[in-house]
């Protein structure tokens, strides 16, 4: 399936026949069909060979691709995958990887698969290769070896490491071949990395599966900057329908001095059209323990929930002015400075001022002070600050509300959920989102 999926993909199948060609052995062709599967076009690989009682050693297949004077990364790649079939077959049989006795796996069907597929990844210049989860069906399959648990116990030794899941079917989703080309090629796990995608390819498996399309999908292209990661924080909720206005907001205080980012609160409807109100906090994990005791214990819930998140909060300093002589601290960030509400608040008590306007004069304090910062004064003709000037910079106190202001963080969820079916010789789960990975150029 992967070397259908990479001709299907784009890689030229000429080019890859030719330099299979190189390896010692003749009596085999590659050839390739259009199919369908599930309503998918897709491409079929056969290879077709002549019917041999030649069992191969490891040692054997390993002189074979070195014979064939392969591109330097081909030939790595190749016995990459053959080396973690012989450790495999090595471990099972209790012998020394290089004694192994190839039989499925050492056919030339399965040597121009596996040296096909490392071709077709050097036909099309893919740098890197991530796999999606890998998919394995149940039951029993026929072997050489006679009847053997599905997934193979030598594809289960080669996945190891690898995220895999159970489908409910007696078809062999994942071989070994498959399995040693996902480990020896993968150099990452999991959801599509962050790429341009270019082209996608479908290599089509054997079976006729009822629900699903044996299918492998490639997805080809060019790798893009991702986002780095942020700073994980926790947020936990409570539902309340039988608390006071002033509980609710004692328990954001108390919540925040225990050490929360942030802490607000949601009204909503519940059951029975109960109005109720939602509290929210925001946590360093290392706190969480100590807040959520406290989140819960003020508001009398029986439990809370929470969401693993990551925030990018953006960079910001703390100044100092002066408003009639009283100090006000000035949280400074990208493009804004903003005056600290409870230190607006304790002037405007001593002083008489209304709370915005002390929040007015406080901040264009600042400007004049940094007029070289965006948002300063230049000409230092309009911010006047003290007892003696009555100017009010209405404009600039109305767009700030007196009220606590979160810290203009970002969050998004931490974690992810792999739902891909695809694999090596894996089948995907239309009822479920398509989940490859990608090169950069990379390729799943």
């Amino acid at each position: 399936m992967t070397l259908g999926a990479l001709i299907d993909a784009g890689a030229d199948v000429g080019e890859v026949r030719s330099l299979c060609a190189r390896l010692p052995v003749g009596g085999w062709a590659l050839e390739v069909e259009p199919v369908m599967r599930n309503g998918i076009g897709a491409t079929k690989a056969h290879v077709v060979a002549e019917p041999s009682t030649v069992v191969r050693t490891a040692s054997h297949i390993i002189g074979l691709v070195h014979e064939a004077r392969l591109p330097d990364r081909v030939a790595k790649r190749a016995l990459a995958t053959f080396g973690l079939l012989a450790a495999a077959e090595g471990k099972l049989h209790r012998r020394p990887p290089e004694q192994v006795h190839f039989h499925e796996v050492g056919g030339i069907d399965a040597l121009i698969d596996i040296v096909g597929s490392c071709v077709a990844l050097e036909v099309l210049g893919i740098d890197a290769v991530a796999f999606s989860p890998v998919a394995t069906g149940r039951g029993m399959v026929r072997s050489a070896h006679g009847l053997i648990p599905n997934p193979s116990p030598a594809a289960v030794e080669l996945l190891r490491g690898a995220p895999t899941y159970g489908v409910d079917t007696g078809v062999e989703l994942t071989t070994p071949t498959g399995a040693a080309l996902a480990s020896s090629l993968s150099s990452a796990w999991g959801p599509m990395p962050a790429m341009e995608i270019d082209v996608v390819g479908y290599g089509a498996g054997d079976a006729e599966l009822d629900l699903r399309p044996n299918l492998l999908q490639v997805v080809v292209g060019t790798r893009t900057a991702a986002m780095p990661g942020g700073q994980a924080v926790v947020q936990f909720e409570v539902n309340v329908d039988d608390a006071t206005g002033e509980t609710l907001a004692h328990t954001v205080t108390a919540v925040l001095a225990a050490g929360a980012h942030d802490a607000w609160i949601t009204p909503m409807v519940m059951k029975k059209g109960r109005p109720a109100h939602t509290v929210h906090a925001l946590v360093d994990p290392s706190l969480a323990r100590q807040v959520a005791g406290v989140l819960t214990a003020e508001t009398g819930s029986f439990g809370l929930r929470a969401h693993t998140l990551e925030r990018w909060p953006a960079a910001r300093t703390f100044d100092d002015v002066e408003v009639d002589g009283l100090a006000v601290r000035i949280k400074v960030g990208p493009g804004r400075a903003k005056a600290e509400h409870d230190d607006a608040v304790r002037v405007a008590r001593r002083t008489g001022r209304p709370l915005r306007e002390v929040v007015s004069l406080a901040e264009a304090a600042w400007r004049r002070d940094h007029p070289d910062s965006p948002g300063g004064s230049s000409d230092g003709t309009r911010d006047h600050v003290g007892s003696d000037h009555d100017t009010r910079d209405h404009d600039t106190a109305d767009r700030f509300s007196d009220d606590h202001t979160h810290s203009d963080d970002y969050m998004a969820p931490l974690g992810h959920v792999h739902d891909d079916d695809g694999g090596p010789d894996g089948s995907r789960d239309p009822s479920e989102p398509d989940d490859p990975a990608g090169r950069g150029d990379d390729a799943s």
